[in-house]
């Protein structure tokens, strides 16, 4: 197990801030970060923005629409194999 957390990991980190007047914003992405040993991948998504005006700190949560779309798309697509082979298995039976 504690090779599997060395090859694989999830890490916040947060990005260049920018100040405009009083107001400081922050963004905040999530890194699934995979090593092997022939080399390895960073996959990066943005999850939030931090607003802090004075002393109160917002955080912005960001919908990433497009991965919904996505995992709908594959969703369907794997609903939509199921029901082809159960249909052609009900085919040759008969």
């Amino acid at each position: 197990m504690t090779r599997l957390r060395e090859m694989v990991s999830w890490q916040t980190t947060w990005g260049e801030e920018v100040i405009v007047g009083d107001v400081t914003v922050t963004p905040q992405s999530k890194a699934l970060v995979i090593h092997a040993p022939f080399g390895g991948l960073v996959w990066n998504r943005p999850v939030a923005i931090l607003v802090e005006r004075g002393e109160r700190t917002e955080r912005i949560p960001i919908v990433d629409v497009t991965r919904i779309v996505q995992l709908g798309l594959l969703a369907l697509s794997v609903v939509f194999t199921v029901v082809i082979f159960v249909l052609s298995a009900k085919k040759r039976r008969s």
